[in-house]
């Protein structure tokens, strides 16, 4: 009887099961759009949406099938339309009320991406809800921290792009201001967490196609593929900063890798590789010229938190035959904090200068080396205390020697040389460093005091230092950056002597980076003594308008020798080299000294004294009071007359 009676319970549940599940299978389409409605609108209200579709079905248990599909947010355009798809999804995950998507069929999918000024139709995206601290009751959103807005964007690319499908007619445009860039994709087959497909990219009159392949592992988290121009030796060039940044990016082919940790984990860790061939850049900021790189890897761990992004040290960058090992930290305060340092131990240098990328070192090229180098950098700027400011930069020879200088003329200043002096990148007058320019003056016949002056106003330790003053560079750096321009070098005489004799007059990276490169082999190997460089610099720094040289300058101010020059005179031509178009400003309309030029006058005598050059009581004796000569006189007095 007990029997019997547990086999008509049992009945009864199956019965039960079997009609709810008959129910919910012949009424699945209601259930789904009551389910789908409830979700989007919840939606709407949480992000100011309006979500609407034309149709929302499901044929099978694990199939939906969705039409007419529009996104669009409050007040702004429109970020998604689709005609038709039908995606089939897991059911598993289904049942934790998480979408996972097994194979997808997507028919005529457009995303736009637009941005006007400070507003886009995007932005939502990146915003998460918190209760507000001034009144619990209510919702605020705000910008989610790094760490969740990557991590939400990998779990979208995780869970909704699936392993199998294909999809036909993907259009996706990015608007900014005025400017688009249109990407176009046909059809993109998904076969076993494989893709492939191409596309057409358009960016005003810039057009292109690229060729896509790689893989898509959702069970481990890891994304990876390669692009490469659909057109036979046509580079590809990177859309969206040419128009931006007035710069141009063009490869042949990338190869990328990402994968993720642990989605759970803090911080969010990413590891993978990105590679580069046949990379040229162009900004005006980096090189007059483009730069070259024939291969570029970099493998990387990077952790993302709230409000930072680090580059670990474990990463790998690899260009040419040269490697190192990067630490980057980004992070964002009430300003940015940026953190960087290199270690590299000891490494062949041929591997340094057989790397050199085409366009950032042109005077280098063709030097061959022995030995070892080995290479400490520290740079940490804040900009929230940029008086904080740390820099330090330490290329170190270990048995180096240059063995054949090729084709570079670093030995140039050794000997007599033709030198063109510019303003505004254009020249204005060429001349000789040598005994045949009957201005030339060599260093006895240079007033001591003059020398000496100069020295000390410019570069004090120039006989002691190798090229550099860190100390210098370092304040230079924090003002630049506090003022938004490059206004200060920081430049010691030889570094002043190599951009004038060797590089051309930009301002940019890439000559400060050849310029440093180019003040290490000279002082670092000797090719130009100390003496003689100071003899060329002295013969061909201006000291007013198309004025070069001690000679004449010492012409110009006193019509004398420099070799004759009065101690008051000496430190006067010190103070205008840092300001040879604007020598009049030191004198008042009577062609007598400002009496502002006091301290400097006082500064430099008593570093005379120490020197020795002068007594204390010589020192104490020094006034800003000089009588100007000749042309410059003539300037001074009768500015508009001249011409």
């Amino acid at each position: 009887m007990k029997s019997r009676v547990l086999k008509w319970i049992a009945a009864g549940l199956i019965a039960v099961v079997l009609v709810a599940g008959t129910g919910l299978f012949l009424f699945r389409g209601a259930l789904l759009r009551c389910v789908a409605d409830e979700k989007l609108a919840a939606l709407e209200q949480r992000y100011n949406l309006r979500i609407a579709y034309r149709e929302l079905e499901m044929p099978s248990l694990s199939v939906i099938r969705l039409e007419g599909l529009t996104v669009v947010p409050e007040d702004h355009d429109t970020l998604l339309t689709l005609e038709k798809a039908e995606i089939d999804i897991d059911l598993l995950p289904l049942l934790r009320k998480r979408v996972s998507v097994h194979q997808v069929d997507v028919e005529g999918m457009k995303l736009s991406f637009v941005k006007q000024g400070n507003v886009s139709n995007y932005d939502f995206l990146f915003r998460q809800q918190t209760v507000s601290e001034a009144d619990p009751g209510k919702v605020e959103s705000v910008l989610a921290g790094y760490d969740v807005q990557v991590s939400k964007i990998l779990s979208l690319v995780f869970r909704l792009l699936p392993e199998n499908g294909e999809l036909r007619n993907l259009s996706v445009t990015a608007r900014r201001d005025l400017l688009q860039t249109s990407f176009y994709i046909p059809e993109l087959i998904l076969a076993n967490s494989q893709f492939a497909s191409a596309i057409q990219v358009e960016e005003g009159a810039v057009k292109g196609e690229w060729k896509v392949r790689g893989t898509l592992a959702r069970s481990m988290r890891l994304i990876e593929g390669s692009i490469a121009s659909g057109s036979t030796n046509e580079k590809i060039i990177l859309p969206y900063i040419r128009p931006h940044y007035n710069a141009t990016v063009a490869f042949d082919s990338i190869a990328f890798k990402l994968s993720e940790k642990s989605a759970s984990a803090t911080p969010l860790t990413l590891e993978g590789m990105a590679s580069v061939d046949g990379l040229e850049v162009y900004h005006t900021a980096l090189s007059p010229d483009t730069i070259d790189l024939d291969k570029g890897k970099l493998e990387y761990t990077c952790h993302v938190g709230g409000n930072y992004f680090e580059l670990d040290s474990v990463s790998t960058v690899i260009f040419n035959r040269l490697d190192f090992h990067p630490y980057l930290r980004v992070e964002k305060e009430k300003k940015w904090h940026y953190t960087a340092s290199i270690h590299r131990s000891p490494f062949p240098s041929e591997d340094l200068f057989a790397s050199l990328p085409k366009g950032l070192f042109r005077h280098v090229q063709g030097i061959r080396t022995s030995g070892k180098l080995s290479y400490d950098l520290l740079l940490d700027i804040d900009f929230n205390h940029l008086d904080s400011l740390q820099f330090s930069s330490d290329l170190r020879g270990h048995g180096f020697r240059i063995e054949s200088l090729g084709g570079s003329e670093l030995t140039k200043m050794n000997e007599e040389f033709e030198y063109t002096a510019y303003e505004n990148d254009l020249p204005v007058r060429t001349f000789f460093i040598g005994p045949s320019n009957p201005n030339f003056r060599p260093l006895n016949r240079i007033s001591p005091l003059l020398q000496m002056a100069i020295m000390q106003s410019e570069d004090g330790g120039f006989y002691y230092h190798q090229g550099f003053l860190p100390g210098a560079i370092q304040e230079a750096l924090a003002y630049d950056l506090q003022v938004g321009r490059f206004a200060r070098g920081g430049s010691t005489i030889t570094m002043q002597l190599v951009k004038n004799v060797f590089l051309n007059r930009h301002k940019n990276i890439a000559r400060k980076l050849e310029e440093a490169l180019i003040v290490w082999l000279i002082e670092n190997q000797h090719l130009t003594s100390k003496e003689r460089m100071y003899e060329v610099y002295l013969n061909l720094v201006e000291w007013a308008p198309l004025v070069y040289g001690a000679c004449e300058a010492s012409h110009f101010y006193f019509e004398k020798e420099p070799s004759d020059l009065t101690v008051e005179e000496a430190i006067f031509l010190a103070s205008i080299v840092p300001k040879p178009k604007h020598f009049r400003s030191s004198f008042n309309e009577d062609a007598i000294l400002r009496d502002s030029q006091g301290g400097y006058f006082r500064l430099i005598a008593e570093r005379l004294c120490a020197k020795g050059l002068l007594t204390e009581e010589e020192a104490a004796a020094v006034r800003p009071e000089i009588t100007v000569k000749g042309k410059a006189r003539e300037m001074i007095l009768y500015p508009d007359s001249i011409r």
